[in-house]
């Protein structure tokens, strides 16, 4: 293991999306909150911060079906830093009825026209920013620009010549939505501004940043519009097959994703140059990453588009072997965890074992079974990540509330310890495992019960809307967890 690797001693993280964070107007963002955030976690002794991924969502808010793998979520861009630049002049806020996302945007648009007059120290940095990332941030920005012109429609729903991507209509929308292509691409100049500047904020502070690649793409996105031949689709732009799993822990029937599956074999002629790219672009942005649904690179499950649910479908086989020799051959060691939860071969193992890759441990997952749980605190292995639950879990008293009374008692006995201990148990538990990496997301953390969830897999409406207030955070917090955290190792 490498001096420099994020896992060359014992470290503790926490989970927490920047939308959660308090402040900002509709969602959390990347302003004063966030760097308030990472000063709390120095002070609690965590040395990693785990968001989930950052990408520009749609309206259901999922950062798992982002509309590019490249750029960053517009809703994120935190106002403060602009009027502090000069390029914004406060204001009283949204006006009535006018919601945090359309009020955001208004502003934002604003800020743009601010910094043609009064940018000039950032100009060479926003024109750096243009030419270094081209090579998505022109198809981005026409996307963004085309989809708000066409009423947001999806791209496959747009006019055939735009759909396809017919040059003389390219040519004629970049044209007349020239003022919303720059706009995009300024929102883009900012948010990495802003993210650069938290990331060297926690850094400075020994916090590592840990982000998350979903496995799969949204199917109206960017990438999948300008790059169609990168994905397995008919003339039209139509899925013939899409991406889910079959029926496990989460859902009886499984979860129909949608996303579009690689044509991995087109992939394989450029030695997948378009995964090269994806992950140059994470690698500027966390000192970590985790490959949501690695399980998929080894074989994936394959669902016709026309199916209901995911029970219908077949595994298909993935050259994930080969990704992982071209992308360690283009960039070295990579700072790489393996969501190795689900359906687990040992074909799986081998792949996440032969590149090094720890796995996670989710302690939700442990309790009610036999002593050969893998999930158990004394069957981990060092080379791993252990969770309390993740974003799509329940959070740890709301887990807690609905277990039965076997589940329970063998929790107490394993643990020596009982309801009222609830969910420091578990938390301790994983802090205290030999796994280098422990992470417990921010509702553990404040205690919170199973209305402060962030996701319920399989259920569309209502998920990745969970925020915190400074007030839940108990002044004893930090100096208690720098006593546990360094009880366990892991300051």
């Amino acid at each position: 293991m490498s001096t420099d690797s994020p896992f060359n001693r014992r470290r503790a993280g926490l989970l927490l999306h920047p939308t959660s964070l308090p402040g900002g107007h509709g969602n959390g963002d990347l302003g004063p909150d966030a760097h308030r955030l990472v000063d709390f976690m120095a002070d609690c002794g965590f040395t990693v911060w785990q968001t989930l991924p950052l990408g520009p969502t749609h309206d259901d808010l999922s950062p798992y079906s982002a509309q590019s793998v490249h750029a960053g979520n517009p809703r994120l861009i935190a106002l403060e830093p602009l009027i502090e630049a000069g390029w914004l002049s406060p204001d009283g806020g949204p006006r009535s009825g006018e919601d945090g996302w359309a009020y955001r945007q208004r502003r934002l648009n604003e800020a743009r026209h601010g910094f043609r007059k009064r940018g000039e120290v950032e100009r060479g940095a926003h024109e750096a920013f243009l030419s270094q990332h081209r090579h998505w941030l022109d198809d981005y920005a026409l996307y963004q620009a085309i989809r708000a012109e066409q009423g947001q429609r999806a791209w496959f729903d747009w006019p055939r010549e735009l759909r396809d991507r017919q040059p003389h209509a390219l040519a004629t929308a970049r044209r007349q939505s020239a003022d919303a292509i720059v706009q995009a691409q300024f929102e883009q100049f900012l948010f990495y501004q802003q993210w650069t500047t938290l990331k060297r904020r926690a850094n400075e502070r020994g916090i590592l940043m840990f982000g998350d690649i979903p496995l799969f793409v949204g199917y109206d996105s960017a990438d999948v519009w300008a790059r169609r031949e990168a994905f397995l689709l008919d003339g039209e732009g139509r899925r013939t097959v899409v991406a889910g799993v079959p029926p496990d822990y989460f859902s009886a029937t499984g979860q129909l994703w949608g996303n579009p599956h690689y044509a991995w074999e087109r992939m394989r002629t450029d030695g997948f140059q378009w995964w090269k790219e994806r992950i140059r672009t994470q690698l500027t942005q966390f000192d970590l990453l985790r490959i949501d649904h690695f399980r998929g690179l080894e074989a994936y499950w394959e669902i016709p588009a026309s199916a209901e649910t995911a029970v219908v479908g077949q595994w298909r086989q993935a050259p994930g072997d080969e990704l992982f020799r071209a992308l360690r051959a283009e960039f070295g060691g990579l700072p790489l965890v393996a969501e190795d939860l689900g359906i687990i071969t040992p074909e799986v193992e081998a792949l996440r074992d032969t590149h090094g890759l720890p796995g996670m441990k989710v302690l939700h997952f442990a309790f009610g079974g036999g002593a050969d749980n893998p999930y158990l605190p004394h069957n981990h292995i060092v080379n791993s990540v252990v969770y309390t639950g993740t974003h799509d879990n329940n959070t740890t008293l709301g887990w807690f509330a609905e277990l039965d009374e076997r589940t329970r008692a063998h929790l107490f006995d394993y643990l020596g310890g009982g309801a009222e201990r609830m969910p420091e148990l578990l938390a301790r538990a994983a802090f205290a495992s030999i796994a280098r990496l422990a992470v417990v997301p921010m509702q553990d953390l404040l205690e919170l019960g199973g209305e402060d969830r962030m996701n319920r897999p399989g259920i569309a409406e209502g998920n990745w809307r969970w925020r915190f207030r400074w007030e839940q955070v108990k002044p004893s917090v930090a100096e208690h967890y720098r006593h546990l955290l360094a009880l366990y190792g892991r300051v």
